[in-house]
């Protein structure tokens, strides 16, 4: 089984309560109404698919992506009370109190990717960036194979990549429009008294971070490999020879990285195949191997930094407790910019749910969920787009 990042990304933004667009906040009623009133998406058969829970401006949140999310509040809860050595009873309460506010994230988090798209953000780079990452840290060799492994999974790909998008948007809004204004207000002293009251917490195993500079071979007749194997050699002498290796993986690197510069990203020691972990781990900063003849192509790496096993000194970290501070001080300030990204926009919970962030606002003109054509769609596929793919 696979575990990774997409799950914890997920678990980051619903702890930090998110999210923003356009319309007015209408809290949920207490009572629900009879079951044959309750808002539902049909077919143009009129097939039931699945019963709306709440609206987001032109977006919709189901009873499927609900329930999901409070399994997903089960996991979290057992996860986060396991090295507190919580009691069932200590435990069960956790549960119930972050199931409180299943809605209020969802809400949050479709408000947040709606900001991000009014904003015009794109994370495409990072999301080839993290696909890449999980795929060198299950020795795939290429994204098809990545592919391969999230269907064999029984999860479609294309949603798998969306859920992996909007996190990055997420974040990417949070990180502008709240933690950049608190870290301003951080200054270099307190950066400082928190690293010396908190060293503990930079203890960190030997790790590395790593570029690469794929030559493929896929698809080419064997008569050409001496030729695409020179041509790896070549570009790591012109390295040696003072040229910057970023520059010229985005220029001559045939790997899903090189709009990056080849970036690849952190690794300790057990995550990369043995062959390469056993190279590069070797190296010291700015050093690269040999040319590798690997399965897709021939690939040279470069450490760009290394971490020694320890405690990390300040300047590898100042930016980590930077995060930090301006983290821990955003609470309030977080919710504060959801709360007016509510009042922005058209929010309604329907009858029998309840949103635990409900604030007031003006009244927008609600469009009819039957007058979106694309509504069914929308929801036949909602239960993907909020799923946790806690196998990557």
């Amino acid at each position: 089984m696979l575990a990774g990042g997409v799950a914890a990304a997920q678990t980051q933004t619903q702890s930090q309560s998110q999210p923003p667009p356009r319309g007015t906040a209408v809290t949920g009623q207490s009572q629900p109404p009879p079951p044959a009133t309750k808002p539902v998406v049909e077919t143009p058969h009129g097939k039931v698919v699945e019963e709306i829970v709440a609206r987001v401006n032109n977006e919709i949140i189901t009873n499927v992506q609900l329930q999901q999310a409070k399994e997903s509040v089960v996991d979290d809860s057992k996860q986060d009370c396991e090295p507190r050595k919580c009691t069932p009873q200590e435990l069960q309460q956790e549960i119930e109190e972050r199931e409180k506010d299943a809605l209020r994230n969802l809400i949050d988090q479709d408000l947040l990717v709606q900001r991000a798209k009014d904003m015009n953000l794109s994370v495409e780079t990072d999301v080839i960036k993290q696909l890449d990452q999980i795929r060198i840290e299950h020795n795939l060799a290429t994204l098809e194979d990545l592919e391969s492994a999230v269907k064999a999974e029984g999860m479609d790909y294309d949603e798998f990549k969306n859920n992996i998008r909007d996190h990055l948007l997420i974040q990417e809004v949070i990180d502008r429009e709240v933690y950049s204004r608190v870290g301003n207000n951080v200054d270099h002293a307190q950066i400082v008294k928190y690293y010396e009251e908190h060293k503990n917490e930079f203890q960190a195993p030997e790790m590395v971070i790593l570029r690469e500079i794929l030559v493929s071979t896929e698809g080419k007749p064997e008569s050409d490999l001496p030729a695409l194997e020179k041509k790896a050699n070549t570009l790591r002498e012109r390295v040696l020879n003072g040229e910057d290796f970023g520059e010229l993986a985005k220029h001559f690197s045939d790997g899903t990285t090189a709009k990056q510069g080849g970036e690849l990203g952190k690794f300790e020691r057990g995550m990369l195949a043995k062959a390469i972990e056993d190279q590069v781990f070797k190296l010291n900063r700015k050093e690269m191997t040999p040319v590798i003849h690997a399965q897709n192509g021939f690939l040279v790496i470069q450490v760009e930094e290394r971490y020694e096993a320890g405690i990390q000194p300040l300047e590898k970290v100042q930016n980590q407790i930077l995060s930090k501070i301006a983290s821990d001080q955003a609470g309030p300030k977080l919710r504060e910019y959801l709360d007016t990204l509510r009042r922005d926009s058209y929010v309604k919970v329907f009858p029998g749910y309840t949103d635990t962030a409900a604030v007031a606002g003006e009244s927008i003109k609600e469009v009819d969920v039957a007058a979106d054509t694309t509504t069914a769609s929308k929801a036949q596929t909602a239960h993907k787009k909020h799923k946790r793919f806690l196998i990557f």
